[in-house]
């Protein structure tokens, strides 16, 4: 089972909160434009109410010439002037980067200055720099502490991210029942997210009694907003007639939405119907092309397929370098009965190959794993 992640999305809620009220009433060009020339004038003026609406005009193009180093200019007039929103929009820019170089501690100063005022935006976005120690020191305990801010203004992704401090006892004492409180909130506002969160703790029993089909019910209403992870998910009580009966073709379809989005876990399994004919027609070089996804992924039963994929040239050229490559890769992050079984394999295949084909197949391995480190912030 996919464990969905807490929901780390600044800009989405941010530019809900960044363009309410903007619109300009009308269709009329002329109207339109004159009515944002009169907002430049006042921001030039020092209205800070206007140089915040000024912001988002040239951040979208909205009107005027896209331009983010424009748009940074007024959210900075209007942020140093006391405006929260202005204030948590430069929080934004600096954080990703945007008009200005990426700067996480002057995003994290931004984003508390407005936090401090109450903006719950603002409270919800530090409490997830605390979450990471970005721009500031980690702490799980500050970053529930804005969290709860937040979530106590009804900001869904801000429930969320409580309910799964709660979850995993991330700055505060576990709590499922905690936890179930904050994602219910947030799911009943519709957020994917959460709602793949409940799906999760009815799937354990976690604060409730085991429930498939109660888990089934959530993780549905996330897939069918996108949520890859749900997709997956889904997919997977399709596949193993949980909470549903056991349907290889329900399946497929929903490991191939969220496949098709990059999930690796979706990728290795849409390879493995397809190897096998479940669900679908079986198609090797399909198979292959799902697992090499996944395997590039890092995932590492991907990666021990695809070995053996390359080695009996079922789906892909035979090539006895790249087997020892996967079987490699997949070793270095396996352990128990899948370790033996795949050091048995690259064991195997290597006294099929010269000592110079086994060097040339460690040298890709390694140069696989450094190109596909985490990069360190």
């Amino acid at each position: 089972m996919t464990k969905i992640q807490p929901t780390h999305t600044f800009n989405f809620l941010l530019y809900i909160v960044v363009i309410i009220g903007l619109s300009v009433i009308g269709t009329n060009a002329c109207a339109q434009q004159e009515k944002v020339e009169q907002l430049l004038q006042l921001a030039e003026q020092g209205d800070a109410n206007a140089q915040v609406n000024v912001g988002p005009r040239y951040l979208r193009g909205e009107g005027i010439s896209q331009d983010d180093v424009e748009a940074y200019r007024w959210f900075r007039m209007a942020a140093e002037q006391g405006e929260a929103l202005a204030q948590t929009n430069l929080g934004w820019m600096y954080y990703h980067g945007e008009g200005v170089p990426q700067d996480y501690t002057e995003a994290a100063k931004w984003y508390r200055l407005a936090a401090e005022q109450g903006y719950a935006v603002a409270q919800n976005n530090l409490g997830l720099m605390y979450a990471n120690g970005e721009g500031v020191p980690q702490d799980h305990a500050e970053a529930a502490k804005w969290y709860r801010l937040a979530a106590k203004q009804d900001v869904a992704v801000a429930q969320d991210n409580l309910g799964w401090v709660y979850h995993h006892g991330e700055g505060v004492r576990r709590d499922y029942e905690e936890a179930m409180k904050w994602y219910r909130l947030a799911a009943k506002q519709g957020l994917a997210a959460a709602q793949a969160h409940l799906g999760e703790m009815y799937y354990d029993g976690e604060g409730v009694p085991q429930d498939y089909e109660e888990a089934m019910r959530w993780y549905r209403l996330a897939a069918e907003q996108g949520l890859a992870t749900a997709q997956g998910n889904l997919a997977l009580m399709h596949d193993k007639g949980r909470g549903v009966p056991q349907d290889h073709a329900e399946a497929a379809k929903w490991y191939r939405l969220a496949a098709e989005q990059g999930l690796d876990m979706a990728q290795s399994a849409l390879g493995w119907m397809y190897d096998n004919g479940q669900g679908v027609p079986q198609d090797y070089v399909e198979a292959a092309k799902w697992y090499h996804l996944a395997a590039e992924q890092g995932e590492a039963r991907a990666q021990s397929v695809l070995g053996g994929m390359y080695y009996q040239g079922q789906g892909v050229r035979q090539d006895y370098i790249e087997a020892h490559k996967w079987f490699n890769l997949a070793a270095s992050q396996s352990s128990g009965e899948m370790y033996e079984v795949v050091v048995n394999m690259r064991e195997h295949i290597a006294n099929k190959m010269t000592q110079d084909q086994i060097a040339e197949a460690q040298r890709l391995a390694r140069e696989w794993d450094k190109m596909h480190k985490p990069d360190a912030r």
